[in-house]
């Protein structure tokens, strides 16, 4: 991926894009905001959210402990993954013991960060995924731009188009003279997944939690599809971040009110599954939870960025941001864009890279995301302390601008010199160009202030008394 100010600055130019990403973020945040003010005590489930996230980061490793035993002690296994490779293989394996070649899958962000699919691929096992617009990623051989809604740069014409052309060679073929309307795109989807459905016997997923207490998994979901995953495959393989583990059931309370509201905009989202290891006569026979760790610990251990791990994945950031509404998903280069990405994937994936190392720029630092998020990450204070970590690194850009914040901090501190500047400046104000040489990211979209003909400085003195 090259960096997110070259990716972006294609993005902007798409019109259709564009005109998709303005009607569908303004919608939702429109809806979240009623939503939210339904109840009276918003700002204090926001603070609970945070500290129950807080204290389990604090204690993460009992608290894994505790959720290993549980899940264990309920027929479940545990596999602990340090990195993408290893959850990889990991799962590849479980799905090879069984005989089968082929998985149906929940939304999962986690096994998407990983690249799971195309891992199984590799190893000639099919992953079909079974969420609507995971379902038109996929089929459209592309990738997700929103967190909540994958397929959130794609309007209805192109999802008829996609499903037209590309379902017949995934399964079920759409239905003949498919038009654009909602209810027959749903339509064919269905008829699309239900064969998968019935025929799967390996399903895998993700979760929003995991309850230490009990070894319990949950996943939010609208549609359905999850549940159809969650309990008619005989084996389940689960791959879920270390992050999501939570104390207690009781700690649910406050996410299943705030996460619905922050995502959705629904009072409680439909579908609400949850499953604890094993039952012989009910849900898969096997049970694997597969927790990832691919960076988590790296962050953990810093004590600003850290509050990235606190994220509940309600994509109320990406809303109200107006840098991803022009830019949308795709620039930000990983699976989890907006403003969350930009504190969340260079933290997991280092800032060695290009795009990883722009991320942190990706924002003008409105604040807009801090004052909805539902567990109070701060992502402005997270951006401004990751872009120290990269500007401390170095490179021709920084260098250049540590020079120039270097001699205009002399300039300020001898008077004499700053006044002599500013004459300078205003008498040659006819000579200036309208782009300063040598900034282009500042001035390539902007045009420089016409420099007044008196400084302030000189009128003061004439007009003073």
């Amino acid at each position: 991926m090259p960096s997110f100010p070259e990716a972006a600055e294609e993005a902007v130019h798409d019109v259709t894009l564009r005109a998709n990403l303005r009607h569908a973020t303004h919608t939702i945040r429109d809806k979240r905001a009623k939503a939210v003010a339904e109840l009276a005590d918003w700002a204090e489930l926001r603070e609970a959210g945070k500290q129950i996230k807080d204290d389990t980061l604090r204690h993460l490793d009992r608290y894994l402990e505790q959720l290993e035993s549980a899940v264990t002690g309920a027929g479940g296994t545990v596999h602990w993954a340090a990195d993408a490779d290893e959850a990889n293989r990991i799962v590849a394996e479980l799905v090879k013991a069984t005989g089968e070649s082929e998985v149906v899958k929940v939304k999962s962000m986690a096994t998407q960060e990983i690249g799971l699919n195309e891992a199984l691929a590799a190893e000639g096992i099919s992953a079909y995924e079974t969420d609507l617009a995971e379902l038109i990623v996929q089929l459209g051989d592309d990738r997700p731009s929103h967190i909540l809604v994958p397929a959130i740069h794609r309007n209805r014409g192109e999802i008829r188009d996609i499903f037209r052309k590309q379902m017949g060679s995934w399964g079920r073929a759409a239905p003949d003279g498919l038009t654009d309307s909602p209810a027959e795109l749903a339509e064919a989807a269905r008829l699309h997944l239900r064969e998968k459905f019935l025929r799967a016997k390996v399903g895998v997923s993700g979760a929003n939690f995991m309850v230490a207490e009990t070894g319990t998994l949950v996943v939010l979901e609208s549609e359905g599809n999850g549940r159809m995953c969650l309990t008619l495959p005989e084996t389940l393989i689960s791959v879920v971040g270390i992050e999501k583990v939570v104390p207690t059931w009781r700690d649910l309370e406050v996410f299943l009110q705030t996460l619905p509201r922050s995502s959705t905009a629904e009072r409680m989202n439909p579908y609400t599954s949850m499953w604890t290891g094993t039952a012989d006569a009910d849900g898969p026979r096997d049970f694997h939870l597969v927790l990832l760790d691919n960076g988590r610990t790296g962050a953990l251990a810093d004590e600003v960025g850290r509050q990235a791990l606190r994220c509940i994945r309600c994509s109320a950031c990406l809303n109200v941001c107006p840098v991803y509404e022009r830019a949308g998903g795709h620039a930000y280069g990983s699976v989890y864009p907006g403003p969350i990405g930009a504190i969340l994937s260079p933290q997991l994936r280092g800032i060695e890279s290009e795009i990883d190392a722009s991320l942190p720029y990706a924002s003008s630092l409105c604040g807009a995301c801090y004052e909805v998020c539902p567990v109070a990450i701060d992502i402005p204070e997270v951006l401004v302390h990751l872009r120290e970590k990269v500007a401390d690194r170095g490179g021709r850009g920084h260098r250049l601008e540590k020079a120039a914040i270097k001699a205009a901090g002399w300039v300020l501190d001898h008077p004499a010199a700053l006044a002599a500047g500013e004459r300078a400046a205003s008498g040659t104000r006819k000579l200036h160009p309208k782009r300063l040489p040598g900034a282009g990211a500042w001035t390539a979209d902007r045009e420089l202030p016409e420099m007044p003909a008196q400084s302030f400085r000189d009128w003061w003195k004439k007009n003073r008394r």
